[in-house]
């Protein structure tokens, strides 16, 4: 019992350091994950000894689950009026751009390592994608160009089950005889294609079981819908396709639906995104060995590697990713500084270490450094580099009010938010004059911090936040009349 007891009280003060850790990290301007891997490490056995934890196995369960929910929660906070006009250079560089990075590390690899070539490639495979524990993290907030910042957070959502493909078949093929090139690019192409297919099938299922059923707590709804992200992951991992597309291409499709208790299924899953990625990065932390980490082989052989993959192997990946896709020089330049890494690469670098390839530990040694620099030399200066090419845009409008009703899941109607926007159709119109369908109610307005009872002669300016009271059927309809214009302007703005 002292032992539960023990493991309660350690896991609650992990959370809890973790937690203070992000407003240092605000403060600090270095990425929270570089906190949360440095109180794993002090807390480790070559730190205070609190923790020793040496479990590869639990720590890529841990792992794959913690990107399963920062997966999940990333897609539904994606807009796909936003990313849809950058689809094309996303996937590129979630694909093509991955293999070229893969390509450059490896080349690399071999000749600071003198390892043969499936092993140099298997460590570009894990370096190869950038991360979207990392991507989302540093992100959140920042003013960054809308085109920008969709077409990272796009890339960062797709780019693994890449780079798990390209390190899955390089295990492969060092630990096997027989390989069969014809099967390998079957098997690439059953992955993702079983895998958008898929996220697409439970998107749907995921959204229809959210509005149709009328579940005896509100607190319900939010479990449900992780639910079926953990759902959408196994059951396409039992086809062998990529779990890690389906719950990304799944949680699009969701968070770009009307949804039963919209804002409270967000908000458990942007908390419950932070755990997991507290813990997931605490038990890396706690899975290196400062003592082995931090030797003369590893830091020369890492920051060697750090520097080619930051300034050679990304730029190369976007630069020829993107040909003619109307990326100006500086927007190429800030996507190829952008390229986080992250836990994945960590991960990733688990794998090896299970399946016992010689200098498994390493390569896991070197990663982990490689991943360090990253956050903190790229991921500290993202928005100071964003100002320096001027690619920051207007502040994002967070709305800090929301409104939910206990009972609004039983009946037959939604309370919907919406805030005024510039190109609203409805902006300096009299309430009166909107073309609502009488079924249809403002029941608020907040407009500078203060709350407005809505009346017919009430004219609605931008920045008003209103709170609409709509019967599901007429929810299509509300949100046509809302953003009539809205879509014009997105493109307008990515294309800028």
């Amino acid at each position: 019992m002292l032992d539960i007891d023990y493991f309660i009280l350690l896991a609650a003060t992990l959370l809890i350091v973790g937690v203070v850790t992000t407003k240092f990290s605000t403060r600090l301007g270095v990425p929270a994950l570089v906190l949360f891997i440095a109180v794993g490490m002090i807390f480790g056995s070559d730190g205070l000894g609190v923790i020793h934890f040496e479990n590869q196995n639990l720590a890529q369960l841990i792992g794959v689950i913690a990107l399963i929910i920062i997966l999940f929660e990333g897609g539904l906070q994606t807009k796909w009026k936003t990313v849809k006009a950058v689809l094309v250079p996303s996937l590129s560089l979630a694909t093509l751009g991955v293999v070229i990075t893969t390509s450059i590390v490896a080349i690399a690899a071999k000749l600071i390592f003198d390892v043969p070539w499936y092993a140099a490639f298997l460590f570009g495979s894990i370096v190869g994608s950038t991360d979207a524990a990392a991507v989302f993290a540093v992100l959140k907030g920042q003013n960054i160009k809308a085109r920008l910042g969709a077409t990272l957070e796009a890339e960062s959502g797709t780019n693994d089950p890449m780079a798990v493909f390209l390190t899955i078949t390089f295990i492969q093929l060092l630990t096997t005889s027989e390989s069969n090139a014809f099967l390998l690019i079957l098997s690439f192409f059953w992955q993702m294609g079983i895998g958008l297919l898929l996220g697409l099938l439970f998107g749907k299922i995921a959204t229809f079981g959210i509005n149709r059923i009328n579940l005896d707590s509100s607190g319900l709804y939010p479990v449900f819908a992780l639910a079926f992200a953990l759902l959408t992951y196994s059951v396409t991992a039992l086809f062998n396709a990529s779990g890690l597309l389906a719950v990304y291409v799944a949680a699009l499709l969701i968070g770009n639906k009307e949804l039963t208790y919209r804002h409270s299924i967000f908000r458990f899953n942007e908390g419950f995104a932070w755990m997991m990625q507290i813990l997931m990065f605490v038990i890396l932390g706690l899975l290196v060995f400062p003592s082995q980490l931090f030797t003369l082989d590893v830091i020369s052989k890492g920051v060697l590697l750090a520097i080619i993959l930051i300034v050679v192997a990304r730029p190369l990946a976007v630069y020829l990713s993107t040909i003619k896709m109307g990326y100006t020089n500086r927007e190429k330049l800030f996507l190829s500084w952008a390229g986080l890494r992250g836990a994945v690469p960590i991960v990733l670098a688990t794998f090896p270490m299970i399946a016992g390839l010689p200098d498994s530990q390493i390569f896991f040694n070197v990663v982990f450094f490689v991943v360090l620099t990253s956050a903190l030399i790229q991921g500290s200066t993202i928005s100071i580099m964003a100002r320096k090419l001027g690619l920051t845009g207007p502040v994002k409008p967070q709305p800090m009010h929301t409104l939910e009703l206990v009972s609004i899941g039983k009946a037959n109607a939604e309370i919907i938010e919406y805030e005024v926007v510039e190109k609203s159709s409805i902006i300096n119109k009299k309430i009166v004059d909107i073309d609502f369908p009488t079924t249809i109610l403002i029941n608020a307005i907040i407009r500078s911090e203060k709350l407005i009872t809505p009346k017919g002669n009430t004219v609605l300016r931008e920045g008003d936040i209103l709170y609409i009271l709509t019967p599901r059927t007429s929810i299509d309809k509300l949100v046509k009349i809302l953003e009539e214009n809205e879509e014009e302007e997105i493109m307008k703005v990515n294309n800028s």
